[in-house]
């Protein structure tokens, strides 16, 4: 009996306990968002204005699915839920990306970059040649465009006539990206064809490429910083200025984004001042060869002592010495270094190079030509050893301070003119800063600056990913909420990274 009332009470218990959690466990209450608003922007007609990071380019190539992903038409898709209209953008004819002119490839204009196993490769090694289908004289698509965004425009190009008149491709004056807008419009600018549409709202995000193009070119000359000063479509002050009294003209909102540092991005901070993997008996032969070099520079430090002109501290930058290491320092030529033979006629054989330090910044491409033969008969003639690195290959400190200058003045241009004409603003210098250092996080995601792993830059370097992009496009919806009174944070409607890759397969056409 007493058996059969401990069993009966433990049932009890135990349906009782039952109840217990089924009737009486408390619940986190669901966080009902508001529903999303516009506040004051008008989002009917949406145009974006720009260059390569607006266009959507990737893996160094503009192509159909980097398109799809690119900022301004993220944006699109959540401004759809706030009555925005539609967002039209040239894409391109295939996922394999590059430019052919009347059946021909444009030289510079090829096919993406794909993962290899250890680093970024061109396509056509791993999946063999392609037919680039992007055609300017054959298949240009129909506008007007939503997204007028040109990879390579600097700030002076938006207002430029001509820039997308087919005839001046040849010629070097026109940009073959906005051939494929112009239409039956060929010399109309890239600013005409924004204010022809009457946008109620607008993002520029321009001024990257006007000093990007002289960081990515090692500071050579080649590419020059655009100038401060000068007349619109002259100087970068005045043009900006230009830009944006036009589009606000007619009462448009918009959405501005300043230039982010560009010596911090993975092309210039991937490959170390000191790949070079050395022998003892290797390490000897290089040594024995820059001895008269060597001797020189000690030479000319004797000559000119105390005159000022050659200091003890420049002389021992120059000297190069190898070890057996796996870390030796590239040597590269300095334009910055002083010209011993202007001085004394006796020291003109002296070249103007010193060995690498990691204050130097040496471009990805670099990575595939340090250690190559200048002569494939001689095996001495290894370049970033035997042979001195050139300006191309490296954005010397004196470089990277004009740099830091010019980009330190456009923002302040940028920051005074969107604070003036009451825009939003995005601080992507900032941006890029919290990428570079440490990390960015954004829901589950934290993406970084590193090439390949990082998730936030695309193969090549420059560009981002497509989860960038969508990193980017939540930066500009906050920038809009605080400046225009919309919710999209506030309504949950950010975009989730998730949802967007870091990579393409190479088989992807």
């Amino acid at each position: 009996m007493k058996i059969k009332y401990i069993w009966i009470l433990a049932c009890l218990i135990g349906f009782s306990a039952c109840n217990d959690k089924e009737d009486f466990e408390m619940t986190e209450p669901e966080v009902e968002l508001p529903p999303v608003a516009p506040g004051s922007a008008d989002f009917s007609n949406f145009v974006a204005l720009g260059s390569s990071f607006t266009a959507g380019f990737t893996d160094n190539a503009l192509f159909s699915a980097s398109q799809t992903f690119s900022f301004p038409n993220i944006l699109a898709q959540q401004f759809e839920l706030v009555a925005g209209g539609s967002f039209t953008q040239p894409l391109t004819n295939d996922n394999l990306g590059g430019l052919a002119l009347a059946g021909n490839r444009i030289p510079g204009f090829d096919p993406r970059l794909v993962f290899g196993g250890a680093g970024p490769v061109p396509l056509e090694s791993v999946v063999g040649p392609v037919t680039v289908t992007t055609d300017i004289a054959l298949n240009n698509p129909t506008g007007p465009f939503g997204n007028l965004g040109v990879p390579g425009a600097k700030s002076f190009h938006l207002l430029a006539p001509g820039y997308g008149n087919l005839g001046n491709v040849l010629l070097g004056l026109a940009n073959p990206y906005f051939v494929r807008m112009t239409g039956s419009t060929p010399d109309a600018s890239v600013l005409q064809l924004a204010v022809a549409q009457s946008p109620s709202f607008f993002s520029l995000w321009i001024g990257n490429f006007d000093v990007l193009g002289y960081a990515i070119s090692g500071g050579d000359g080649t590419d020059p910083i655009t100038p401060s000063a000068g007349p619109p479509g002259v100087g970068f002050d005045q043009t900006y200025g230009a830009l944006i009294a036009t589009l606000t003209a007619s009462g448009a909102g918009g959405v501005v984004a300043n230039i982010p540092d560009v010596t911090t991005i993975p092309y210039l901070t991937t490959v170390p001042h000191n790949p070079v993997p050395l022998n003892a008996g290797t390490a000897a032969a290089v040594n024995q060869a820059y001895a008269a070099y060597n001797g020189g520079i000690q030479a000319a430090l004797a000559a000119l002592a105390g005159t000022g002109l050659f200091t003890e501290e420049e002389a021992n930058a120059r000297l190069i010495s190898f070890e057996a290491s796996a870390t030796n320092a590239v040597v590269i030529e300095d334009e910055s270094l002083t010209d011993l033979g202007a001085i004394n006629p006796a020291f003109a054989g002296l070249p103007q190079i010193r060995q690498a330090t990691a204050e130097d910044l040496i471009v990805l491409p670099a990575s595939n030509f340090i250690g190559t033969l200048a002569d494939p008969n001689n095996p001495l003639s290894v370049n970033g050893v035997a042979i001195p690195l050139e300006d191309k290959w490296v954005l010397l400190p004196s470089e990277q301070k004009e740099i830091t200058d010019a980009t330190t003045a456009f923002n302040a241009t940028i920051s005074s003119t969107a604070s003036a004409a009451g825009l939003a603003f995005v601080d992507a210098d900032a941006l890029l800063g919290q990428l570079t250092n440490g990390g960015l996080t954004s829901g589950n995601f934290t993406l970084t600056s590193d090439l390949v792993t990082g998730g936030a830059f695309s193969l090549d370097g420059v560009h981002f990913t497509a989860r960038g992009y969508a990193l980017i496009a939540n930066e500009f919806m906050k920038a809009i909420d605080a400046t225009y009174g919309s919710n999209f944070e506030a309504s949950g409607n950010l975009v989730d990274l998730g949802n967007y890759p870091t990579n393409y397969s190479p088989a992807l056409q």
